[in-house]
């Protein structure tokens, strides 16, 4: 299933030369591709938009540090991810522990009447339900399980990348992601 052309992103490779020769539309354009990527990654470890965006910030800001010393064993978007997944993990630690999103504070569980009183909902009231019930779904998984599904899901990684960014063996993500999506089907029906 994964594409092994697509683990090594030639754009990127690219990218990261020039921003290593001191490029800075070369940087830029690294920041703008991946770090949408590296929020979502990362909202889903911290639960709160502000510190995340700080977490995403800090990322960017130790990759340009470490940059020259990129040796391309793996995809730019995975080291990255990895770096992002340490800097998330080490504000967890300093705070002591996660902050964990009761169902009740994931909101999108609200009912009521809209404006005009009618009770019977239209489709955008349905969809938002049920992306708040996926949401609240995939944050009751185990971390491993919610990343693997998250990274393979939405950020479209292969196996062997999921692995190296959560800190295990492609196999393992594969298992993760397997009862992952086995308990999120299960939690939905």
């Amino acid at each position: 299933m994964s594409d092994p052309g697509r683990s090594r992103d030639p754009a990127d490779a690219e990218l990261v030369e020039l921003a290593v020769q001191g490029d800075a539309r070369a940087l830029e354009q690294l920041v703008i591709r991946h770090q949408g990527v590296v929020y979502r990654f990362v909202l889903g470890f911290l639960k709160d938009e502000d510190l995340a965006a700080d977490v995403t910030q800090d990322t960017f800001l130790k990759v340009l540090d470490r940059l020259e010393g990129f040796r391309g064993e793996s995809a730019f978007r995975t080291w990255l991810l990895a770096i992002a997944r340490n800097e998330a993990l080490g504000l967890i630690r300093s705070r002591g522990r996660r902050r964990e999103e009761s169902i009740d504070e994931a909101g999108g569980f609200e009912d009521g009447p809209f404006e005009d009183g009618r009770e019977a909902p239209d489709a955008r009231v349905l969809e938002a339900d049920d992306v708040a019930r996926i949401r609240v779904a995939l944050d009751r998984l185990p971390e491993k399980q919610r990343l693997s599904v998250s990274l393979r899901l939405f950020d479209g990684l292969s196996f062997r990348e999921v692995g190296e960014v959560i800190g295990s063996l492609e196999g393992a993500a594969r298992v993760n992601y397997h009862y992952g999506i086995g308990r999120l089907r299960e939690w939905l029906q």
